[in-house]
């Protein structure tokens, strides 16, 4: 199959944002990602989240907690500063260390009462490494010329490197898939217009994001909860989304996924677990939903570790799984509706 035969991915945003549901908990994240002394220079992350809560969509609601986290990283993903609102007491001891798997394990080494008690701050720290990890794109998105300069400035063995290096990182990046071969255009990786997070018919319904001029990243994450209200099953709608800065002011997004789940109230076990893919950047990317289901019957308090064991690699979706590990949060968040 060549590039003309492939199938189109996924590329059809989802937002807004619904409306706040009734008798809800809604947790919002965001990672903003910016250059501010210039492309070749390190990386400025914000971070926000917010947990609020909602008796009535029409009415405000009730900010239960927010925290803000600033981040300097160099572009090896070295994290040369970081400093949060409110700042946990050993937070400075991540400095230093670079922003991937092994930041997830030393963050939950030295804070697990971020883990254990679903503190906000976290889910930004653990969006640290993502976010590192794909924002770089937002400079092709800004300027689509970038890809083939960088491009060419590589040697063939470099780029060989490169892409050796991405190879079974996914399941859209597992070996022989398309996207291990060069793009000239950075549309054929991310074409979709991002839309607009926030709903007009809801403006509480987001937090307010950090802004920035220039090239621009951002990863935003919503995870809706309630009880239904006839059985008591607990109920989720969550959505996550990277996108990117356009000169002409809007947003194109890279990646994107809703994500439904139906769980006990008891237990806890997952009921049902239904992702929907809506923006990819690779025509195969879609099949890493089929194995999500191998978490159905799993407890949510436990699905963060479940998801590293059975999802890693080419086994999985990296942003998807991203998603569902934020699921682990719910058992406590819940006990605030």
């Amino acid at each position: 199959m060549n590039m003309e035969t492939m199938p189109a991915p996924p590329r059809s945003t989802a937002n807004p944002a619904p409306v706040r549901p009734a008798n809800s908990l809604r947790r919002t994240t965001s990672i903003d990602v910016s250059w501010p002394d210039g492309t070749d220079q390190p990386r400025l992350f914000i971070g926000r989240v917010r947990d609020y809560r909602t008796e009535s969509p029409d009415q405000p609601g009730t900010e239960l907690d927010h925290a803000e986290l600033r981040a300097v990283l160099e572009d090896d993903k070295t994290i040369r500063s970081i400093s949060a609102t409110p700042e946990p007491s050993r937070l400075q001891e991540i400095v230093g260390h670079r922003a991937g798997g092994h930041l997830r394990m030393f963050v939950r080494e030295i804070m697990p009462e971020l883990v254990e008690n679903a503190v906000p701050l976290y889910l930004v720290l653990d969006d640290l490494s993502g976010s590192a990890l794909v924002s770089n794109i937002s400079w092709s998105m800004w300027d689509p010329s970038l890809m083939l300069d960088r491009r060419a400035n590589m040697s063939d063995h470099e780029f060989e490197e490169m892409m050796a290096g991405r190879a079974n990182v996914c399941w859209g990046l597992a070996e022989g898939n398309s996207g291990l071969t060069f793009r000239r255009n950075v549309e054929e990786v991310a074409a979709a217009d991002a839309g607009e997070l926030r709903n007009p018919d809801d403006p509480l319904g987001w937090h307010d994001f950090a802004l920035n001029e220039g090239p621009g990243f951002r990863r935003a994450r919503r995870m809706d909860m309630w009880r239904d209200p006839s059985s008591g099953v607990l109920t989720i709608d969550a959505a996550f989304q990277d996108s990117a800065k356009r000169a002409d002011g809007g947003r194109t997004a890279i990646h994107e996924y809703l994500l439904r789940v139906t769980a006990d109230p008891d237990t806890l076990e997952i009921l049902s677990l239904v992702p929907e893919p809506r923006i990819l950047p690779f025509w195969e990317c879609p099949g890493a939903v089929a194995n999500t289901q191998r978490l159905v019957g799993t407890s949510l308090d436990g699905i963060r570790d479940e998801v590293l064991l059975q999802l890693r690699g080419p086994e999985g979706c990296t942003h998807l799984n991203d998603a569902m590990r934020a699921l682990a949060d719910v058992p406590v968040l819940v006990k605030s509706l």
